[in-house]
C-alpha cells in the first residue's frame, strides 16, 4: 500500500545547520527555556526569541508580520496557555481558544513564509481517559478525554492534526512531539496551581524550614506516574528536529514508572526533611497508572539521560537559588 503520509520525506543524519535561524516560541516557559539552553549548548547561534509583550502569538497580523520580517528557517512551537484543573474548569474558552489561535497563526505563517521544518509540542493529556497502559501513539482519538482538561487537550489534538494536514496537502515537514509529565528548572512552584512534583518539593522544603514534624500528602501513594526532566525533553526535541520527519506524532517519555509514595520519599530525601511522611487516605488518588509508550522514539535512537534522583537534586538546587533566595 502506498504511503501518502509523507513519512519518508527525510532520512539520514544531521540536518540542522548551526547557523540556521530558529524561532523558539514560548522561550520563557518550562519547556521553551530548556530548548533554548539545549540549542545554545549545542552551538546554535541564530535563535529568534520574542516575549509575549514583543509578539502576541494570538494576533494573526502580528505573527504574519513577524514571519515576513524574520524569516526563520526552523520553528519549535512550545508556546501554550497552560494551567491546572481549576483553571481549565474556570476558563475553558481561554484554554481552547487561545491555544487554537497560537497554533493556527504560527503553523500557517511558518508554512507560508517558507519555514523548512516545524516541531509542535503537545501533552500526554491528548489521550483518552481510559487509554491502554503504557499509552501508544495509536491510542489518539480512540475514546473520551479526561473531562478536567479536555479544552486544552482538544486544542493540542487540533495542533497535531494541523501538522498532519499541512504535510498531506503541502508536503510540508511539520512534526509533533507529546511529552509526559515534566519537571526541572523554571517549573511552577506556586502553592495553589503547581503540579505534583514541584508541589511536593515546596512542601517538604517549607516543612524543613519550619522544623515541622510531618508532611501530610493526599491519597494512598499507590498511583504510578512517569516523569521526564525538561532538559531530556529539550534533547529529544533537537533530536526529532534533526532525525524525524514522520506523519505520526511521537511520545516523549522516560519509560520509568514511580509510585507517588516512592516519589515523595525521594523528594523528602533530596530536600533533607527529617520528619514523618503521612498519607491522608481519605483523599482521592486519581488515575491509578499513567505511562506513555515511548518505544517509537527509542527505536529512532533516542533515550533519556537524567535519572529521577539526579533530576530532582538539580531541580531542588535551582529552586533554592531562584525561588527561595529571591523571596528573602
Amino acid at each position: 500500500m502506498a504511503d501518502n503520509t509523507g513519512s519518508e520525506m527525510k532520512s539520514g543524519s544531521f540536518m540542522l545547520e548551526k547557523s540556521a535561524k530558529i524561532f523558539v516560541a514560548g522561550h520563557r516557559g518550562l519547556v521553551g527555556s530548556a530548548i533554548v539552553r539545549k540549542l545554545q549548548d549545542q552551538g546554535f547561534t541564530n535563535l529568534v526569541l520574542r516575549t509575549h509583550s514583543e509578539l502576541d502569538l494570538t494576533s494573526q497580523s502580528d505573527v504574519e508580520s513577524f514571519f515576513a520580517t524574520e524569516k526563520p528557517v526552523y520553528v519549535i512551537l512550545a508556546a501554550a496557555k497552560v494551567g491546572g484543573i481549576h483553571a481549565n474548569n474556570t476558563y475553558p474558552a481561554d484554554f481552547i481558544g487561545v491555544n487554537l489561535q497560537i497554533q493556527t497563526n504560527v503553523i500557517h505563517s511558518a508554512y507560508t513564509h517558507g519555514v523548512k521544518k516545524l516541531l509542535f509540542l503537545g501533552s500526554s493529556c491528548i489521550y483518552p481517559k481510559f487509554a491502554p497502559q503504557p499509552i501508544p501513539e495509536s491510542a489518539l482519538l480512540t475514546g473520551p478525554l479526561e473531562p478536567t482538561n479536555e479544552w486544552y487537550a482538544i486544542a493540542k489534538i487540533a495542533g497535531i492534526k494541523m501538522c498532519q494536514a499541512y504535510r498531506l496537502q503541502h508536503q510540508w515537514d511539520a512534526i509533533s512531539g507529546m511529552p509526559t509529565n515534566l519537571y526541572g528548572q523554571n517549573d511552577n512552584f506556586h502553592p495553589e496551581n503547581s503540579h505534583v512534583l514541584p508541589a511536593l518539593m515546596r512542601r517538604f522544603h517549607e516543612a524543613k524550614a519550619n522544623n515541622a514534624d510531618e508532611v501530610v500528602v493526599w491519597g494512598s501513594g499507590s498511583p504510578l506516574r512517569e516523569f521526564l526532566h525538561v532538559d531530556d525533553l529539550a534533547d529529544a526535541c533537537v533530536f526529532l528536529m534533526d532525525q524525524y520527519s514522520g506523519f505520526e506524532h511521537v511520545n516523549v517519555g522516560s519509560g520509568v514508572e514511580v509510585t507517588i509514595k516512592e516519589l515523595a520519599e525521594l523528594v523528602k530525601e533530596v530536600v533533607g526533611f527529617k520528619g514523618k511522611l503521612v498519607w491522608d487516605t481519605t483523599k482521592p488518588d486519581g488515575t491509578p497508572r499513567k505511562l506513555m509508550d515511548s518505544s517509537k522514539l527509542a527505536s529512532l535512537g533516542w533515550t533519556p539521560k537524567i535519572s529521577l534522583k539526579d533530576g530532582l537534586s538539580q531541580t531542588y538546587e535551582w529552586y533554592l537559588e531562584n525561588v527561595v533566595q529571591k523571596k528573602q
